[in-house]
């Protein structure tokens, strides 16, 4: 079974989030909006295959990434989230909540071994 197939997401912590989207925009030329920017790409096996990735500055007072105390998340695609979850509770790997479901994939938070959390997706 395939696990992580790439990696969907950059999240991290700043004082000021528009502030930080703002500068990327002004110096770098990253299009940002309200939840930072995305970065759209095609596989290289299949031209027709999409992907994306998500660049997101977060307010440094966000708890969404606790009980992690980093000043990151990592957000890593994959292709069948629940049968990885159930392989991921058989080794024991501590997740963090239930699978929840958009209109845009399924989600799931675990921790790595030095409690890092992380957050696997699903894309539709």
């Amino acid at each position: 079974m395939k696990r992580v197939t790439g990696i969907g997401g950059i999240f991290f912590k700043c004082k000021d989030p528009v502030k930080m989207k703002e500068w990327y925009k002004t110096h770098l030329g990253i299009d940002t909006n309200d939840y930072g920017a995305t970065f759209d790409w095609k596989e290289m096996s299949d031209s027709n295959a999409k992907g994306s990735l998500t660049w997101s500055p977060t307010k440094e007072t966000t708890e969404y990434f606790e009980p992690s105390k980093r000043e990151f998340m990592i957000n890593y695609t994959v292709e069948n989230l629940e049968a990885l979850v159930e392989e991921l509770k058989k080794e024991e790997v501590t997740i963090l909540d239930e699978i929840a479901v958009y209109d845009f994939g399924k989600f799931v938070h675990i921790l790595d071994l030095e409690g890092n959390k992380v957050e696997l997706w699903e894309p539709k």
